[in-house]
């Protein structure tokens, strides 16, 4: 088993061939869309890291998909994110969620739903902690507990696909900048929250050999993330590796589950966790994450 992973991982990094695609595994803009949307999750209270002790950090993001019709080359994504930790302190608090409401549309522009494809996407969201405190404490700290963090941003971005029936896998390469106006968010956050970001991310999906169910299953799939903040924050130097943000995540899904599969997570970089954004984190996390896809 583990040398099947092994070889799947490197092919996954240096083979990028296209090959014939079969009517089954065909991508739709929908599917597509939904594999580029944030994942739902429930980390486990194992983490390893400098995080603060947690009970568990949860992400809901259900998603609603807007189109005329099941083809259709354009689509809307409604999606109502929001982030929540519970702190493994007395009486488990749950501090500032994260709230990230946002709207993306997606266009395919190769003719027909296949997958091998190209995409390209714009998304405009709300990210805020739902608190109207003032930013800093009276000794000059950030109000971690009721400071107001609030902004809106939008992205431009492109994804494309590739399927390899040889190793019976689907990739995805996603490239966007996202941009923060310093005018859509907080006063206090300008100069120290980056407003220009790029991102990058990289999605394989091992699918199943052996169709237990009416539609394939991935057994497993690998994500890697990136963002360099570009703009000038923090007087840093342009080439700085406190602008870089990375994650790996190795997603398994065992056949006795329907929907919900285990994931192991690491993460390096700034918090994401709104208000807390200019803490460090570097963490190993465990948990649950929801797997609705079907190839």
């Amino acid at each position: 088993m583990m040398y099947k992973v092994g070889v799947f991982l490197l092919l996954s990094f240096v083979s990028f061939s296209q090959t014939k695609t079969d009517s089954i595994n065909k991508l739709t803009l929908a599917k597509i869309a939904l594999i580029n949307q944030t994942d739902s999750y429930v980390t486990f209270p194992t983490d390893i890291g400098n995080i603060a002790p947690l009970m568990f950090e949860g992400n809901i993001s259900p998603s609603f998909v807007i189109r005329q019709r099941k083809d259709s080359k354009l689509m809307a994504v409604l999606t109502a994110q929001i982030i929540i930790r519970m702190y493994n302190e007395e009486s488990f608090p749950v501090r500032t969620p994260s709230y990230i409401p946002q709207i993306s549309f997606y266009y395919r522009m190769s003719k027909q739903a296949s997958s091998d494809t190209k995409n390209i996407f714009a998304r405009i969201a709300h990210h805020s902690n739902g608190q109207d405190g003032d930013y800093y404490n009276e000794d000059g700290t950030v109000n971690l507990l009721s400071g107001n963090f609030a902004t809106n941003f939008f992205q431009l971005g492109y994804i494309n696909t590739f399927k390899s029936n040889q190793y019976n896998a689907v990739r995805f390469y996603k490239s966007s900048i996202e941009v923060h106006p310093k005018s859509w968010m907080a006063e206090e956050m300008q100069g120290s929250f980056s407003g220009f970001r790029w991102n990058n991310s990289f999605i394989a999906y091992k699918l199943s050999k052996k169709n237990a169910y009416k539609d394939k299953k991935p057994n497993f799939s690998i994500k890697m993330e990136t963002t360099y903040m570009i703009d000038a924050i923090n007087e840093w130097d342009f080439i700085d590796i406190k602008r870089l943000n990375a994650s790996f995540t190795f997603y398994y899904h065992p056949r006795f589950l329907e929907d919900v599969g285990f994931f192991v997570q690491l993460y390096t970089g700034r918090d994401y966790y709104n208000i807390y954004f200019n803490e460090y984190l570097s963490v190993i996390r465990f948990g649950i994450m929801t797997e609705i896809l079907r190839f």
